[in-house]
């Protein structure tokens, strides 16, 4: 059974578009497959055995951990992304783990050293991974940007309008999120403290911009982020 859910996932995946049927069969081979629950911590950037994980259901969290043992939240997963080592470089310098954060995530793993064979011998899979990869570095690269020069209620803006795009349901200008993060989480992601974010949120209530609760947030009009 877990075979033929492997093959579905990764067949599915834009990433793996380019392999044949057998590929994708032999690729079943050598990937791992894992169900986590919510608060389950399922990978650590020091872990002696580096691997490469595809999120196929629910969301994770990538926290990163300073010398000083602050975390700030590095990105939020969600369905269909890859996170762990995907340089193809172990960083024994980085200290990062990942967690769930939705009820239950399904996650497929390659051990770094399978991922790279196998990238060395479909060169198209080692293209279109190299443009995936790519694109996430610049998404990323582009929220640190944002962090640095815009203020902490823009930041909240902007946060909350691509949330919204990414994963929210929409009727004609309300939009509707299922909210898995906390209040902390978000004060993370936009490095700033949770009192003022709280504080923003708040305010954004006041203001009839959206209704916040664990469930849910509802953005009455997202026009006005």
């Amino acid at each position: 059974m877990y075979e033929d859910l492997k093959y579905w996932y990764l067949r599915d995946h834009k990433l793996f578009r380019t392999l044949s049927f057998s590929q994708i069969k032999q690729l079943c081979i050598i990937t791992g497959f894992k169900k986590a629950n919510k608060g389950e911590i399922i990978y650590f950037s020091s872990s002696e055995v580096p691997r490469i994980f595809l999120l196929k259901k629910g969301n994770i969290k990538i926290v990163a951990v300073d010398e000083e043992g602050n975390e700030t939240i590095k990105d939020i997963i969600q369905k269909g992304d890859l996170f762990g080592e995907l340089t193809l470089e172990t960083d024994n310098q980085s200290n990062e783990y990942a967690k769930v954060l939705s009820d239950d995530v399904v996650i497929c793993s390659f051990l770094l050293s399978d991922f790279e064979d196998l990238l060395l011998r479909n060169p198209s899979l080692a293209l279109s991974y190299t443009k995936f990869v790519g694109l996430k570095m610049k998404r990323i690269k582009n929220s640190y940007s944002n962090l640095i020069s815009k203020d902490a209620r823009t930041r909240l803006f902007q946060f909350l309008k691509d949330w919204a795009e990414k994963e929210g349901s929409r009727t004609d200008n309300k939009v509707v999120i299922e909210n898995y993060l906390t209040q902390n989480d978000i004060a993370q992601i936009i490095c700033t403290s949770r009192q003022t974010a709280t504080q923003l949120l708040n305010e954004m209530e006041t203001n009839g911009i959206l209704v916040y609760n664990r469930k849910e947030i509802i953005i009455n009009n997202i026009n006005q982020l």
